[in-house]
């Protein structure tokens, strides 16, 4: 299960580089918000606290309540180095 939230979590994040309508980002920062809980969750279960606290930070940046504005392209070059952790995280868990 953690395989495929990380995969759909890095894909959402490449689609929010293209130009999509504001509903979309909305959409994805509820997504990402319980992907990262669950993710932070299932690191806590497993003892690893380093996991654990970054999907916890990932949650809360991503979460949809209180919107953190930090620009376009600030936003998009966070997209692009979550995506990227996450199919890292992927590759060397294996």
């Amino acid at each position: 299960m953690e395989t495929i939230i990380k995969i759909i979590l890095a894909v959402l994040m490449f689609i929010c580089l293209l130009d999509m309508p504001y509903g979309f980002y909305q959409f994805v920062r509820f997504i990402a918000l319980l992907g990262f809980g669950i993710l932070a969750y299932h690191a806590s279960q497993q003892k690893i606290q380093t996991e654990m606290i970054i999907y916890a930070s990932l949650a809360l940046l991503f979460q949809p309540f209180v919107k953190i504005t930090l620009g376009r392209e600030i936003w998009n070059i966070v997209d692009v180095i979550v995506g990227i952790g996450l199919i890292v995280n992927l590759i060397f868990k294996k």
